[in-house]
Parts: structure tokens; C-alpha cells; sequence
């Protein structure tokens, strides 16, 4: 099994990450620089779809990708990072995983209820814009999150049971074609995942510094897991855009 992890497109919170006056809003959205990201990564992976050569070890997927499954977080810049690439590849199934979402979860932002949890998105945002995507059975009106804000004692068991769970529902089984699948989520949960995967303290680095992964708008991440071995073939892929549409 091949996972490839996307971050999101650039959201209006990282566009005004360094203005001290700007105030962050709890579920951003993409913004024109975030959208033509998620448009060339679109377009980049419908060209790149079919694999050319299945011999091949294909580790730097210059023989293609060929996914068969796509999951985002149901954070608004997510889900709409995600459904370009859904909708330019057709016939795939696009699925939410609520618990791939992005540290903390969905919570105020404003002084004086700074981290109170908020409900999140309703299940019409996501039918009225996002049609095709699938929804969890559980999502109604009343939102998605509807959590008091992700302490930092709940972030890292999260990503262990996502990575669980995904070794469960897509790892290798007898007989089963390798499958290739896409999470469109985000930085702090990427290094949560990795975490997860090499089991790394959380940003302990040698010498008493403290680690971080970064990773621009829409890039790319694979990791090949396989029976008896995780493979981090490359991380923070964005030979997709151009110079002017790198942001982080």
C-alpha cells in the first residue's frame, strides 16, 4: 500500500500568518493563491493518473500514480484542496476521515473564547458544495466537530489510531491489488503521522532541538508500507508548481 499525503492549498490564515493584526478564523478557506495550487495539483495528477510502466518500482512516480482512493479532513481548505483532484480524476472514491483533521480541532479564535470548541461545517455546507463527496453517517445540521479544543495529550493517539486504521483497511492482504491512497490533510497532523510511523518522540530532536517537517501548500508525500517494513520515499514534493505558488 502507497499513501500519499497532500497538505492543503494556502488558507487565508497562512497568507496572514506574519500580520499581527490579522485575526484567524477558526475554519479558513482557501484563498486565489490556495485554489490555483489545488488546480495545478489537479491537473498535474489527472495527466499523471496512469501508470505507464507497472514493472517499474516507480518510486519517484515518474511512471504515475494511480490512486484508488481519495480521504480528506473535513476542514474547509482541505476538503476543497482535495475535491479538485476528486473531481479531475473521476470514478475514485472520495471519502471524509474526520480524524485526519488538523491540530485542535475547530475552536474560537477571538479573545475571551480563544479555544472553545465550535460545531464546524454542517453536513449542507459539505452536500451544497462538495457533492461528491461521502459523508460519515453521523454528520448532521449541528456540525462536524461539536468537541471541546484537541489538548495536546489527544493529538498523538490520534494519528496512532488513523495510521491503525489505515494499515487495517488498505495495508497488504493476500490477493488484494496494491492499493494507493491520497489523505488530504494537514502540516501538524503530517508530523503527528510521521510520528506515528517511525515512532518519534514528538519534536525531540538531537541536542535538545525540537523537530519539525515542513510542508508547502499542495505538496506531496509517499509513504510504501509493506508487510514487514514503512518506507518514507519523499516528503514535500512541489515540483507541480511554479516558483510564485510556493507558500507554507
Amino acid at each position: 500500500m502507497q499513501l500519499y499525503f497532500i497538505r492543503h492549498g494556502q488558507s487565508i490564515n497562512n497568507a496572514n500568518s506574519d500580520s499581527e493584526t490579522y485575526q484567524e478564523h477558526s475554519d479558513p478557506y482557501l484563498t486565489m493563491n490556495g485554489k490555483q495550487q489545488a488546480r495545478l495539483l489537479a491537473e498535474y495528477l489527472k495527466n499523471s493518473q496512469k501508470i505507464s510502466n507497472p514493472a517499474s518500482r516507480n518510486l519517484h512516480n515518474e511512471y504515475g500514480f494511480g490512486f484508488t482512493h481519495i480521504y480528506t479532513s473535513l476542514m474547509e481548505r482541505a476538503v476543497e484542496t482535495a475535491s479538485y483532484t476528486a473531481r479531475a480524476l473521476g470514478n475514485i472514491p472520495f471519502t471524509a476521515w474526520v480524524e485526519i483533521h488538523e491540530e485542535g480541532g475547530i475552536y474560537a479564535r477571538e479573545e475571551g473564547e480563544r479555544f472553545n470548541g465550535l460545531p464546524g461545517k454542517p453536513r449542507s455546507f459539505f452536500e451544497t458544495n462538495f457533492p461528491e463527496l461521502e459523508l460519515p453517517t453521523s454528520l448532521s445540521e449541528a456540525g462536524w466537530w461539536n468537541r471541546p479544543f484537541e489538548d495536546e495529550i489527544q493529538r498523538q493517539p490520534r494519528a496512532d489510531k488513523v495510521l491503525a486504521e489505515l494499515l487495517a483497511k488498505h495495508g497488504d492482504k493476500e490477493g488484494q491489488p496494491e492499493e494507493r491512497i491520497v489523505f488530504v490533510s494537514h502540516g501538524g497532523f503530517f508530523v503527528r503521522f510521521l510520528s506515528a510511523v517511525l515512532q518519534l518522540p514528538w519534536r525531540q530532536g538531537a541536542h535538545g532541538l525540537r523537530s519539525w517537517f515542513m510542508l508547502h501548500n499542495c505538496s506531496i508525500s509517499r509513504f510504501d508500507f509493506q508487510k514487514d517494513y514503512a518506507m518514507i520515499s519523499y516528503v514535500n514534493n512541489t515540483s507541480h508548481l511554479p516558483a510564485e505558488l510556493i507558500t507554507g
